[in-house]
């Protein structure tokens, strides 16, 4: 490797909007990230609905109506 292109690999701590702190190393100092492998329904097998916008009352306000016909 030639010395002095690449960036600083550095002790980086990842954090979740749960409150989750994960040490790892990176080229950054700190990562913030909304869902981690300690809320995310795959990995805690418990079916949470993460609304982003609106979308799912969006979806059963435009087909919720027209399914029970």
């Amino acid at each position: 490797m030639k010395e002095g292109i690449h960036p600083a690999y550095q002790p980086a701590k990842i954090i979740c909007a749960c409150g989750n702190v994960i040490d790892t190393r990176s080229t950054v100092k700190s990562i913030h990230v909304e869902i981690c492998s300690a809320c995310h329904p795959f990995y805690t097998g418990k079916q949470k609905l993460v609304d982003t916008a609106g979308r799912v009352e969006r979806f059963r306000r435009k087909y919720g109506a027209n399914a029970a016909k």
